[in-house]
């Protein structure tokens, strides 16, 4: 574990960025803190450098994803039918099934050194779900888990019509993490239906804009998931 604890957490908007471009760059600041920590285990203590932290948001233009666990069957259509729909298809290595990313959802890409916190993955992913259930929350909608299945669901108490409205999917080396969360929030929700999402057939998708009737402020919605991990994590979140 680090001699120094460091809850700084460099915030960053990406923006509107390609899937590539934004893996190649979570990758690059994944290498920077592993890097750091192996650095850190060969020094002594009055030598060691706190690693760093970083919150990245970002929505990518129309991509589907496949987690390194998942079935490339759960992908509905070929490679003509992506270019149809001008989508792009990559196979990732984090966690989970396949999913979809594109504009109007918020996707967050915590990369963090969980020493800097607590060393527990399934906390971790709780944390993240309970950063999205309480901005969920905030506008008025009672979304929760359902046993098995990780992300955010709607109607997840009876389950007579579940809905998911946030996709997880992590990564993690030596307690440093990359890869997250994808949170529907004025998503066009017709792009699921190339897919078998997280490779679930029985369960639908939603977003907050269909839930509530209205396209709704993403600036407004990041503000609250930001608002809620930092609290949660107990964070210090510095605007990059």
């Amino acid at each position: 574990m680090n001699e120094i604890i460091n809850k700084k957490v460099e915030f960053r908007d990406l923006g509107n960025m390609d899937y590539q471009e934004a893996w190649d760059y979570q990758e690059a600041l994944f290498a920077e803190i592993v890097a750091l920590k192996i650095q850190n285990r060969k020094n002594p203590s009055e030598d060691q450098t706190p690693t760093p932290n970083y919150l990245l948001f970002v929505e990518h233009p129309h991509v589907y994803t496949l987690g390194k666990s998942g079935k490339e069957e759960n992908l509905l259509v070929d490679e003509q039918g992506l270019q149809a729909i001008h989508a792009s298809y990559y196979k990732i290595n984090r966690g989970g099934d396949i999913t979809y990313h594109g504009p109007g959802q918020l996707v967050g890409y915590p990369l963090l050194d969980l020493d800097n916190f607590f060393t527990d993955i399934h906390k971790y992913l709780r944390f993240l779900e309970e950063a999205i259930i309480l901005t969920l929350k905030d506008y008025g909608i009672e979304a929760g888990r359902i046993e098995g299945l990780t992300g955010v669901w709607l109607d997840h108490i009876s389950q007579k019509n579940p809905r998911k409205i946030c996709a997880m999917g992590v990564k993690s080396s030596r307690w440093v993490t990359m890869h997250g969360f994808a949170f529907n929030v004025n998503s066009d929700l017709t792009y699921f239906n190339q897919i078998v999402p997280c490779g679930i057939d029985d369960k639908a998708v939603t977003s907050l804009e269909k839930e509530l009737g209205r396209k709704m402020d993403l600036a407004e919605v990041k503000e609250k998931v930001k608002k809620h991990l930092a609290s949660l994590f107990e964070m210090e979140l510095i605007e990059s």
